[in-house]
């Protein structure tokens, strides 16, 4: 079934929005894997790598933010679930050209409900966070490419974006 042909399931009968029901549905593993970028000038990222941002430690602060984010998602969204995380872990890889920080989140549960979206808002978060960080010094970073790039579990089955 091609995505044009599925329903959207956060609508009611009179298309209004709602929680989608998983009370039915079994426990499985659920796993997903998103990233994104933070572009900066050469110097910002110069200073983020010696930690000589006037805030703290950039990756450190955001990493904690990350993971804040994710078990947050619940209340940020307004049709997620607020899900019983079992693992979040962010990694932040340095590219020089161009300047940038990848960020890379995986996050885990066992429930009836997937956690794309509580990767994609680590993901994001983080990346909020390293803005909100540096802008005294940068204030054209972008934060761009956030995206699912895998995920396992639930009915739907497993899931990996092409490259």
């Amino acid at each position: 079934m091609g995505a044009k042909e599925k329903e959207l399931s956060h609508f009611n009968q009179e298309g209004r929005a709602r929680m989608v029901d998983v009370g039915e549905k079994g426990d499985t593993r659920r796993v997903a894997i998103a990233q994104g970028e933070v572009v900066m000038q050469a110097e910002t990222l110069r200073l983020i790598r010696e930690g000589k941002v006037a805030k703290g430690d950039v990756l450190a602060v955001a990493q904690v933010a990350g993971i804040m984010a994710a078990k947050q998602t619940g209340q940020l969204i307004p049709m997620c679930h607020n899900l019983m995380l079992t693992s979040v872990d962010l990694h932040f890889e340095v590219e020089e050209e161009p300047p940038k920080i990848v960020i890379r989140s995986e996050v885990k549960t066992t429930g009836k409900t997937g956690v794309e979206m509580e990767a994609l808002t680590a993901v994001a978060v983080a990346g909020l966070t390293i803005y909100d960080m540096c802008k005294a010094v940068d204030r054209g970073i972008t934060i761009n490419n956030i995206c699912l790039l895998e995920k396992a579990g639930g009915k739907s089955g497993h899931y990996q974006r092409l490259v």
